[in-house]
């Protein structure tokens, strides 16, 4: 089996790879190789791969810039998964596509099921809900992962920011009115590989249904709560790592703000998941503990900004 992953040099690119390689051939393109700014050339870059899978992990990820970069977002979020997609329906592959929280306005009570409303509230999430709707529209075989609050050992991320910050600053004020479930990238890895080992196994017994699932840590905290347990877990876990804050104040969504509007309640219900791949995520807390374990014993990864 041959498994196309692009973004492979990002947070959930960087996880699916490794996960994936011992288990079939993988063909690993960062954006050199699969550059979803021109459509076109990726999807033609994904067909000459003759990948049985596609996993779609790049992404236009800077939720704020999109504001003024809306057409360059819906391009790379809208446009290049649905040029994707019109390739897998072609060669017969399946398509694994994430999604996000961020397509929700947040206005629910409780965590969002995949058959709520969509209503986003940025142009971010604009862009992914038009990615979504290009994977749908082509009809291939396909799964849409909407995930949240993803965090990795690398990359540009929330655990990263907090501990830089947390080692230069002895005061730090995050946001306590936004709720949701931190997970990890090596989570979405490892739960995308049993995905798609079942979804194959779906396919050849000729019962496969394309869908939308939600794939995201169990429990919820918000980012004051996550920063908190941040630097409580790095304590521990990453004992030669320098911490100065010592006060984290909880602040409002109104004293900080961005161009982008977030939703209030990112929680994802992972019902549908469980019950059709008996997937169960691990609590974010537990993800997290073991993700700066990971940090503890390879150090480099740290300060990669991959």
């Amino acid at each position: 089996m041959r498994v196309a992953v692009t973004g492979a040099s990002g947070q959930v690119g960087f996880e699916l790879v490794r996960s994936l390689m011992p288990l079939c051939d993988v063909v690993a393109l960062d954006r050199a190789g699969c550059n979803l700014a021109d459509p076109a050339a990726a999807a033609e870059a994904i067909g000459a791969c003759r990948a049985d899978v596609i996993v779609n992990a790049a992404a236009y990820t800077a939720v704020d810039r999109a504001e003024d970069e809306e057409t360059l977002a819906t391009w790379i979020n809208g446009e290049a998964p649905g040029a994707l997609a019109r390739v897998a329906r072609e060669t017969g592959a399946l398509l694994i596509h994430y999604s996000t929280d961020y397509v929700f306005d947040g206005g629910k009570r409780g965590a969002w099921t995949e058959d709520d409303p969509v209503a986003p509230l940025n142009a971010y999430g604009r862009s992914k809900l038009a990615g979504e709707r290009a994977v749908a529209a082509s009809e291939c075989d396909h799964l849409i992962l909407r995930t949240s609050w993803v965090f990795a050992a690398r990359g540009a991320n929330f655990v990263n920011t907090m501990l830089r910050l947390g080692a230069e600053r002895e005061a730090l004020r995050v946001v306590g009115d936004q709720i949701g479930a931190p997970t990890w990238a090596r989570n979405i890895a490892d739960a995308t590989g049993h995905l798609i080992a079942r979804a194959l196994l779906e396919r050849d017994q000729e019962r496969f249904r394309s869908a939308i699932l939600h794939l995201s840590s169990r429990g919820e905290t918000s980012w004051h709560g996550f920063a908190e347990a941040i630097f409580h877990e790095a304590r521990r876990c990453l004992p030669g790592r320098p911490l100065r804050v010592s006060e984290v104040e909880a602040i409002a969504t109104s004293a900080y703000p961005t161009p982008a509007a977030r939703p209030a309640n990112s929680l994802l219900d992972g019902t549908r998941l469980a019950a059709r791949y008996g997937i169960r995520m691990p609590h974010w807390r537990q993800a997290l503990v073991r993700c700066l374990e990971e940090m503890n014993q390879e150090p480099g990864s740290l300060d990669s900004s991959a």
